[in-house]
């Protein structure tokens, strides 16, 4: 088995046999799906970001990548062919080298999580994993706004500011709305590290950078039919909903009772 290539061995290789720039996410895809890396940590489309931002920063004209548009970067060798988007025309907001602007509002989200995929107590797990292999994430201390829905309809809107995300929709599995909705959908502040703990609440925010997130917030939540795409300033920071281990066992369990019934 060949080894496992760095971080940056494995953005170049997907970088320099592409004919196209590619954003980050379709960058970290790639690395997982060819397999130069197993070690992917909780949050490996920030990594990946975070390496190619802090390269262009810190190395200029030095650095082997080139920014064409946000989030999105292509091999400096090829940048000649590529055609660079002019900045926009909204105040200047400074970035850090890692980060771009939904890592500083809305961390991380979750849409359409099924309800019946948390093994539902005073303490749920809520799992999610931003890439498949991913180190999965338990979000249930998380802050935010969160919806409800009964199919695809949503049917309440909450907050989650005195208590965490699970407490708040453990609390509506026994409450009027507890047999009205089966699936969820959340918008969380708190940071999540690459080892895949959650951080603390900044103490404010950059108002330029609350317009676009609000924006992506509600395309992402309403998907308005007239919004030809999503809420680009959330990409980055989709998790997918991992099934509670708890779950799975009980399925097993009761697999096996059944057949040892029949016998």
């Amino acid at each position: 088995m060949p080894p496992e290539l760095t971080w940056k061995e494995a953005i170049e290789k997907v970088l320099g046999s592409s004919f196209t720039p590619l954003h980050y996410n379709e960058i970290t895809e790639k690395i997982i799906s060819e397999g130069f890396r197993k070690n992917l940590g909780a949050t490996p489309a920030a990594t990946v970001n975070a390496k190619i931002s802090a390269s262009i920063k810190h190395d200029g004209d030095s650095s082997p990548y080139i920014r064409v548009s946000k989030g999105t970067f292509a091999m400096r060798a090829g940048a000649s062919s590529v055609q660079v988007v002019p900045q926009k025309l909204t105040p200047d907001v400074s970035e850090s080298e890692d980060t771009e602007e939904q890592y500083e509002i809305v961390t991380s989200f979750g849409m359409f999580w099924r309800k019946e995929a948390v093994e539902w107590m005073a303490t749920p797990k809520l799992l999610g994993m931003q890439q498949i292999g991913a180190t999965p994430v338990d979000f249930f201390k998380q802050l935010g706004i969160y919806l409800l829905y009964d199919g695809r309809e949503v049917i309440y809107v909450g907050r989650t500011t005195d208590r965490p995300l699970g407490k708040r929709l453990y609390e509506h599995t026994f409450d009027r709305m507890s047999a009205r909705w089966d699936r969820f959908s959340w918008f969380g502040l708190l940071p999540v590290s690459d080892n895949g703990f959650l951080g603390t609440l900044p103490e404010s925010y950059v108002a330029a950078k609350l317009i676009p997130a609000l924006e992506a917030i509600l395309i992402e939540a309403l998907e308005p039919r007239q919004n030809r795409k999503r809420g680009d300033d959330l990409a980055a920071v989709e998790y997918l909903q991992k099934v509670d281990p708890e779950i799975e066992k009980k399925k097993v369990k009761a697999t096996l009772d059944a057949a040892l019934n029949k016998l």
